[in-house]
């Protein structure tokens, strides 16, 4: 009953409060959001106002952060949870703005148990106490079909989160999955992605992939909503998941694109 009052008092709202023409309609044009048909572009801008609506979006110094540029974040943002629903992202509420790449602290043991501390440049950052961070230079380069976009690579660390408040690659799946064909297939992935990365070679995934399995899951994830035909043709079994896990089929979706792997990520932080 409880539910049912609170999708009442979110649809009232929505109602009252969509995003204007002028501001949705110039969003629509992005490359990531191609060939979506009428009925999910509606329900992607319903998503994307309650996104707007329910996030503290906070603009460091040095960027003033206008309507428009909230749209755009916000239809990239919510593009991953489009048929998962406004829950989805129900246990974070924050996004710090900052103009370009910023440095953020970085802490991490080795292999020996030794620890390191030191800074970082990164295009994005989803921190386990809460906020996710993000280069506005960096949104702007990522609705391009190009298999990387920063908004969703750290949305997706945001999902991995969900299953027990740390992103490992193995997020909460829907009922019906299976753990064992999610584990096999992004095991797989990840072995040989970081035998590349080991052996120096040409990959056409990005091989920031290959850091650990939190970050698999999140560049993948890119790949799946901007080039999932190179997915598709390298891992079909992780493609397979994708579709189950995000509820869409993107490579159907999409017509054919160019890649191009590009590295600019953190670490999710504890």
């Amino acid at each position: 009953m409880l539910n049912y009052f609170r999708r009442k008092r979110r649809d009232h709202w929505l109602a009252q409060h969509p995003i204007d023409d002028a501001l949705w309609l110039p969003a629509t044009t992005m490359p990531v959001l191609k060939n979506l048909s009428v009925s999910e572009l509606a329900r992607l801008r319903e998503l994307a106002a309650w996104f707007l609506h329910t996030k503290s979006i906070q603009a460091s110094a040095g960027i003033e952060f206008s309507d428009p540029m909230r749209v755009i974040l916000a239809a990239q943002a919510v593009l991953p949870i489009l048929n998962l629903g406004f829950e989805a992202y129900d246990d974070w509420q924050e996004i710090i703005i900052y103009p370009r790449p910023f440095y953020a602290s970085h802490r991490h043991t080795d292999a020996i148990g030794v620890v390191h501390e030191g800074e970082q440049l990164l295009a994005g950052q989803a921190r386990g106490d809460g906020p996710v961070l993000f280069s506005w230079n960096d949104v702007m380069d990522g609705p391009h079909l190009d298999g990387w976009n920063v908004v969703i690579h750290e949305l997706a660390h945001k999902l991995d989160m969900k299953n027990g408040g740390n992103a490992n690659g193995y997020p909460a799946l829907h009922a019906g999955m299976s753990e064992a064909a999610w584990q096999s297939a992004f095991t797989a992935a990840f072995a040989d992605l970081s035998t590349k990365a080991d052996a120096g070679e040409h990959s056409d995934i990005d091989l920031y992939a290959a850091t650990n399995p939190a970050e698999c899951f999140a560049v993948l994830s890119e790949v799946f909503f901007e080039a999932p035909q190179i997915l598709q043709a390298h891992y079909p079994d992780v493609y397979t998941q994708m579709v189950l896990f995000y509820k869409q089929d993107t490579a159907q979706r999409l017509s054919p694109s160019p890649y191009r792997p590009i590295s600019q990520y953190s670490e999710p932080s504890a």
